[in-house]
């Protein structure tokens, strides 16, 4: 680091969420490509372009868009097609749990030299069969051996929030416990404000404040609650219809974070140009948003 540079990274750390709201933001926004992950590389950075993302989230696990044993050989076809078009891959999605699972490190290897910086982790999931603080400590050593690894090679790696009643992440303070004391430049947070707010409601901000430090991506979708015979569940809803706070982003401007933005549409979406126009509709909120 340049005396220059450590100048203007001690003055950012300085800066009040005041100034730090004011500074201009361009976030990259990207999407999750789950919608239209069997389309092949040119239909899909077609998609992609059209719709007006500036990158995508890839699905690169089991039953995705390319499976990890193909990455070598699939992402390169999708980067190209999408480079065309002025596009890349930002974030890959994987089924990786554990530095010493099979394929995970070539498959992480592949990523970094393929010049993917960021990828998304599996899900963990509780079980009866053991206490929650004993699966914590289970979950914990995970994340610090693939922290580890992800620094060897160069790539950040994220746990994403999701909401559920077996999901170690739904409450947003175990991933915090696991990885608090980790580089978020290894291992940090894929922050989810949908599911933040499915599973704390109006506590969304605290889990946020918690987490600001360790983003490397947030991830946007919205829902509403429905009721059912069994209870309360959630809906997924286009963007600004639902129950997610657009101040979570005025918010977000006041942090350092400039990661990028991934949008997930779980809605039930079609295909096609209806699904490209319903897609279209919610990145003219979500700009809104973050003007």
């Amino acid at each position: 680091m340049t005396r220059r540079q450590f100048i203007a990274a001690a003055a950012l750390a300085a800066a009040s969420p005041q100034l730090l709201a004011q500074t201009p933001r361009a976030y990259k926004i990207i999407g999750f490509t789950k919608p239209f992950q069997n389309l092949s590389a040119e239909q899909c950075a077609d998609t992609v372009a059209e719709v007006g993302w500036d990158g995508i989230e890839c699905p690169i696990r089991p039953q995705g868009q390319v499976e990890p044993e193909r990455a070598a050989d699939g992402l390169p076809k999708l980067i190209e097609a999408l480079k065309k078009r002025g596009k890349e891959i930002t974030v890959a999605t994987t089924g990786i749990t554990s530095a010493t699972q099979p394929g995970a490190e070539q498959l992480l290897r592949t990523l970094s030299k393929l010049g993917i910086k960021r990828y998304r982790l599996g899900f963990f999931k509780y079980t009866d069969k053991k206490s929650i603080p004993d699966q914590l400590k289970e979950v914990a050593a995970a994340a610090k051996d693939l922290a580890a690894l992800n620094k060897e090679i160069g790539i950040t790696g994220g746990i994403q929030n999701h909401s559920g009643h077996d999901y170690f992440g739904a409450p947003v303070w175990d991933i915090w416990t696991a990885i608090k004391d980790l580089d978020p430049a290894a291992l940090g947070s894929f922050f989810d404000i949908a599911h933040a707010t499915i599973e704390g409601g109006s506590s969304w901000p605290i889990e946020a404040k918690l987490m600001a430090r360790h983003m490397m991506t947030v991830s946007v979708k919205d829902f509403v609650w429905e009721k059912t015979a069994s209870g309360g569940k959630s809906k997924w809803v286009f963007l600004g219809d639902g129950l997610v706070d657009k101040s979570f982003f005025k918010w977000l401007k006041t942090t350092p974070f400039d990661g990028p933005i991934s949008h997930h549409v779980e809605y039930d979406h079609g295909e096609g140009k209806p699904m490209i126009a319903k897609i279209q509709n919610d990145m003219k909120v979500l700009r809104a948003w973050l003007a």
